[in-house]
């Protein structure tokens, strides 16, 4: 019998073991991404007290890029770290949520340091 691997039970096999080494701070947030294959969402979390602190994705109604793409990604990560500095953080724990740091996760980070954020 052929068995096909389950490849999100994977991704989430990798999260929980990134999950169980980093956790956000109020100073320092954990910038967690998730991506599905129309859009991407990242937010910053406080995990000591359990919020979000800002939040920036590709279904915002400002945003009007598609973000199943590099390009969207990117500005999604511009997005967050301009939503991040208004409210006073500059400094984040990057959380790439089990996925690969290559593509859309690489570029919605690169244009989040590009704008200010330090991880």
């Amino acid at each position: 019998m052929i068995k096909k691997i389950d490849s999100n039970k994977a991704r989430l096999k990798r999260h929980r073991r990134v999950r169980a080494k980093i956790s956000g701070t109020p100073e320092r947030p954990r910038l967690n991404v998730f991506r599905s294959t129309k859009h991407i969402y990242a937010q910053l979390i406080d995990d000591v007290n359990g919020v979000t602190l800002a939040s920036a994705s590709s279904m915002d109604k400002d945003f009007d890029c598609d973000g199943g793409n590099a390009e969207g990604a990117h500005k999604v990560g511009e997005l967050l770290a301009k939503n991040a500095q208004a409210k006073g953080i500059s400094e984040v724990v990057f959380d790439r949520g089990g996925y690969l740091y290559h593509g859309r996760v690489k570029e919605l980070a690169e244009g989040a340091r590009e704008n200010g954020l330090k991880f």
